[in-house]
């Protein structure tokens, strides 16, 4: 080996720095230094270049020796240059250097660190040139596999931050570029190293990176994932930093940076997500609610998918964010793409299966139609069948909400002639008694009964509820006058048994019905007597059902008339327990007029003969006492018919006779269709025996 091989450094010099040894490479190291201050102080700045070049060669050989005595070398001849006279050789210095952060030893590595950090340290701001690849360097062995390389990395990204931050016309673009470009690394430490540099450039204030945090914040909200805490919690500080800077300047984002932010944050809101990511982004829709308010209620459809299925978890903050878009609706018309892309999306949430959620959005679809019911009525025919499914919800919450929205709906003029009567099926005298009745009230009474009708148990469970609901939203009359036009042409006798039943038990029970109740027993107007004659046609499917109507509106002549006919009924248990129920209302607060009517010279005749073909009827029960008891109270001799106060008896308003011919034909009906059933049902004990003996 001579001299001439390796330039202005001697051979003696070559061997040292590349042994084995690293004192002998360091003693070498100080020769090198020695040379390359003497030569600038020479100006002999070819033999300078010349060195730096058999340095890199050395950097560049194959020998690990070699290349560990090139990296001293390199960094002995940035100290020999100094802070003053080495920037103009930071690219010999630095970039021999950058591949050696790969190399497949891990002392090369190491000592990549050591010398990349004293150049760095006499260099300053002029490594800034190759920042892009000692930034990528630096990413690569945070992640080393050895802990001293992972150390000397540390050392070194903290001076190049050090040298970041002392250049306040640093292009920070370069850096977002760079972290942009890695943001989804999966590994905890590469995403340790990428956070503390968005927390040291946050943190600075002549840097201001608020513009890029729509490129790089779903990779962000995916470290809330991280399996090491400290990535976690450094990451919500970085998203915490980010979220105050935008507060303090909101104008640092375009409107399609909001845009993008909100579609990456409504992504992290999924109950799939983890709850610190689905915690932190809704804060943020609630934090973008109120910063940008209006501007952002094109993303409405946007913000309920994020909100809807995190209602129910109040510490999410889901219902905050979703009180400040209803009140921003509230404010502000939605376009009408807006408003369709926002019903899409209450549609598909009516049927989650959280109840908070299903009651939010039948919130939501009730503030719209009280906002802007002219433009959710072109929804309509999507919208009513939907909340229609809805009254089987097994929540009483949803049920009652469902029930107020639909009422809302049928009692809206908004768009009256949206539901074309003619295609129920009516007959033109059922259209005539309904004609004053909403369209939209008729059509959800035919899909009511036809849900009652198809689900038994509905009816059963949830009959009672609905109906009274019902009457408490709209009027009872328009309520009872349309179900039972519908129930006159119902062909399924159980059924229209099972509705009477329902109806009536309300009527004269529910606190709801008082009012009709007063208007059945008065009969003042046309209404309330055509009222009673269609109620009176349908209650004829019940007998013990008409008996109580008559009862209530004191017709107790045709009370007495229904009663005989009674005989004509086979007595059932369902029968008894019907007889059962009516003395028990007989004795009820409601009906205390009619025990105070068996006073009256007038009324005490039928009404005995009422109450004695009850006693008859009824096997010796409760009821049975209960009901004899208040016969042997009746007395003779006593009239409250010439007392001032006694109720006069007012005249006859209804046209019985046609409507007691109805009912002994309806009752004719029962039994055939009763012994029609008994037929069937021996028919089918028959021919199971015969099966058998065969």
């Amino acid at each position: 080996m001579s001299d001439g091989s390796y330039g202005p450094i001697s051979a003696g010099i070559i061997r040292s720095i590349t042994d084995k040894s690293y004192e002998r490479r360091k003693a070498a190291a100080l020769d090198v230094e020695k040379l390359v201050r003497d030569l600038f102080n020479n100006n002999q700045l070819s033999q300078l270049d010349r060195c730096l070049a058999v340095l890199a060669e050395l950097i560049n050989s194959g020998n690990s020796n070699q290349r560990k005595g090139g990296l001293i070398g390199m960094a002995a001849s940035s100290i020999a240059l100094g802070n003053k006279n080495a920037p103009p050789y930071t690219a010999k210095l630095v970039e021999p250097i950058i591949p050696c952060f790969l190399d497949a030893d891990l002392q090369i590595r190491y000592y990549a660190c050591e010398s990349l950090y004293n150049i760095a340290k006499i260099c300053k701001t002029a490594v800034l040139d190759h920042f892009g690849d000692i930034f990528d360097v630096l990413w690569r062995v945070t992640a080393d596999s050895d802990q001293n390389v992972r150390g000397g990395a540390e050392l070194l990204n903290r001076l190049i931050t050090e040298i970041v931050l002392s250049k306040e016309d640093f292009d920070v673009a370069i850096l977002m570029a760079l972290i942009r470009d890695r943001i989804y690394t999966q590994t905890s430490s590469n995403r340790r190293f990428i956070l503390e540099w968005l927390n040291t450039i946050n943190s600075t204030p002549f840097f201001s990176v608020c513009n890029y945090i729509s490129e790089i914040s779903d990779g962000l909200f995916k470290m809330l994932a991280d399996q090491a805490p400290a990535v976690r919690d450094l990451c919500e500080t970085v998203l915490g930093n980010f979220l105050s800077a935008i507060k303090f300047k909101p104008e640092s984002l375009t409107h399609e940076d909001k845009i993008q932010m909100v579609n990456v944050l409504v992504v992290h809101t999924h109950e799939n997500e983890p709850f610190l990511a689905r915690k932190l982004s809704l804060i943020w829709l609630e934090e973008f609610v109120k910063l940008y308010k209006a501007e952002l209620l094109e993303m409405l459809s946007t913000f309920l998918v994020g909100i809807l299925p995190s209602i129910v978890e109040h510490e999410l903050r889901g219902d905050a964010v979703n009180r400040l878009l209803m009140a921003l609706v509230g404010e502000n018309k939605l376009e009408q793409a807006n408003l369709d892309r926002t019903i899409e999306v209450l549609l598909k949430y009516i049927k989650y299966d959280v109840v908070e959620t299903r009651v939010t959005v039948l919130n939501w679809i009730r503030h719209l139609h009280s906002s802007m019911p002219g433009q959710l009525f072109i929804h309509m025919h999507r919208i009513f069948p939907v909340l229609l499914n809805t009254l089987s919800d097994t929540s009483d919450e949803v049920l009652l909400l469902d029930l107020f929205l639909i009422s809302n709906i049928c009692q809206s003029e908004s768009a009256p002639d949206q539901v074309d009567v003619s295609t129920f099926g009516l007959e033109e005298e059922a259209l005539k008694q309904v004609s004053d009745i909403s369209p939209f009230l008729i059509k959800f009474a035919l899909s009511l009964l036809e849900m009652f009708r198809t689900e038994p148990s509905l009816l059963r469970e949830r009959g009672v509820l609905i109906i009274r609901q019902l009457c408490l939203l709209l009027e009872p009359a328009q309520i009872y006058r349309v179900i039972c036009v519908l129930l006159e042409r119902e062909s399924k006798h159980n059924f229209a048994q099972e509705m009477v039943s329902t109806l009536h038990g309300v009527l004269l029970t529910a606190t709801e019905l008082f009012i009709l109740r007063d208007e059945l027993r008065s009969l003042s107007n046309e209404s309330s007597r055509s009222l009673f004659e269609c109620i009176f046609r349908v209650w004829s499917n019940r007998p013990i059902a008409l008996l109580g109507l008559c009862l209530l509106s004191q017709h107790y002549q045709q009370a007495a008339d229904v009663a005989l006919l009674l005989s004509q009924v086979d007595i059932t248990v369902d029968v008894l327990l019907e007889i059962d129920k009516l003395v028990n209302l007989i004795e009820s607060p409601v009906l205390a007029y009619v025990r105070m009517d068996l006073l009256s010279s007038v009324h005490r005749p039928p009404l005995c003969t009422v109450l004695s073909a009850l006693l008859m009827l009824l096997p010796q029960s409760e009821a049975f006492v209960t009901l004899h008891k208040r016969l042997q109270a009746v007395p003779a001799l006593v009239s409250i018919d010439n007392s001032t106060y006694a109720p006069k008896v007012p005249p006859c308003r209804i046209d019985f006779p046609p409507l007691m011919l109805h009912f002994k034909v309806a009752l004719a009906r029962r039994q055939t269709e009763v012994r029609s059933r008994h037929r069937d049902l021996l028919s089918g004990v028959v021919s199971q025996m015969r099966s058998l003996k065969s």
